[in-house]
Parts: C-alpha cells; structure tokens; sequence
C-alpha cells in the first residue's frame, strides 16, 4: 500500500477557522499544483464509551476504543486501543453489530471529507473535520505517494513535497499552516511496510491533536 502522510490546518493565534481556508487550500492544489480533481472521499472514526460505567470501572472493558472507516478500505472496519497501543481490523460489518450488542455507545463521530487530487505520482485529499453537529472542526490533507509503500524510503520525497505545499500557502498569504501528524508506529507493532493500520492509526493521533486545539 502506498504511504500516506495526514496533515491538519493550524491557524494563526486569534484566527478563526473558516471555510473559506479550506476553499483556498483546495484552489492551491488546482491551481499553482496543477492537480486534477479526481472524485470524493470520507473517513469516519468514531470515539466509543461502554455502555455501562461499572463495567469500565471493574476493568472488564476498555474505557475507550476508537473505530475508524477508511475511504479506500471499504470492506474492513478498524479499532484502536490506545491504552494498550493496540489496532484490530475487521469486517465492516462489525459497526452493525456492535450496535446490536450494546457493549459500547458512539460518543463523538468525526467525519473527514473532501475532494481528492491526481498530481503524477501524487493522490492528494484535500477535506473538513466535521461532527455530527456540522460544525467546522478541523481542515485537513492527505498525501499519498503512489510508487512506494517503505516509509523511510519515501520520506525524502514527501518532505519536499511537503516544503514545496508549504511554500505555495505562504504565497496566497493564508492565516495559517498545516502540520504533519507522525506517530510512532512503532508504539502499536507497525513496521516500515505501509498498511491501513497505518492510516487509522494518523487518523486517531489527528482526532486527540484537534479535540485538544478545540479545548484550548
């Protein structure tokens, strides 16, 4: 699977986020990229709770579990335990049934969401993080290298990719910048060779980085 590397928009101090940053961004990758629009993506993690608060309290179930839906995995449905810094993947019918057993209740649902981008050996997703609630969370981008699935073999491209994205914002004068999100994969047993867990795992570092912004 080819690597892939999650950024999320960092505004400047007493900046609100705004839609329109994210209507620039994406005019900086049709325009002074060159990118081609290509379709429509969306990934959805879920932040799950037991139903129960005895049950968390006795130890008998995680007190968190983190569930993430991948755009291009359509077929597997992926949970994180980060107390234990573990990662399962499953069928993507295990969201149905976990509705019917009850164990565990969905407390938040961010969906990430957007239009993505053909730039030659590049896939670019450019997208919001919203709530149920539709309000604005987070804007984030997703850069996927297409020729390489090592990630240290692949880092030096991105990095320039990423120099090259970031000097292009400095030029339409944007109240902000995007920050790398870069986990250590380490952490949860995940090697150089780039999967989906990879992913969701970024995915679930991104949520805890805007869940705490929105704090602060």
């Amino acid at each position: 699977m080819p690597v892939k590397w999650l950024m999320h928009w960092q505004p400047n101090q007493g900046v609100t986020l705004t839609t329109q940053i994210l209507t620039e961004a994406c005019q900086c990758v049709e325009s002074q990229l060159g990118g081609a629009k290509d379709g429509r993506w969306k990934t959805a993690l879920t932040y799950y709770r037991p139903a129960l608060r005895e049950a968390s309290a006795s130890g008998d179930l995680p007190r968190e579990l983190l569930g993430v839906a991948l755009h291009d995995q359509l077929g597997s449905y992926y949970f994180l335990l980060r107390a234990h810094r573990l990662i399962l993947q499953a069928d993507s019918s295990m969201q149905a049934l976990m509705d019917k057993l009850q164990s565990y209740k969905p407390r938040v649902v961010l969906n990430f969401e957007g239009f993505q981008y053909r730039l030659g050996d590049f896939q670019v997703r450019v997208g919001k993080c919203v709530p149920s609630s539709e309000v604005l969370r987070g804007i984030m981008m997703e850069v996927e290298y297409l020729p390489l699935s090592s990630i240290e073999k692949s880092r030096q491209i991105l990095e320039d990719f990423f120099d090259i994205w970031q000097d292009t914002v400095k030029k339409r004068s944007l109240p902000g910048h995007f920050i790398l999100v870069e986990p250590n994969f380490a952490d949860y047993g995940l090697q150089d060779h780039y999967t989906p867990q990879h992913t969701a795992v970024q995915y679930a570092t991104c949520m805890t980085q805007l869940m705490a912004a929105v704090r602060n």
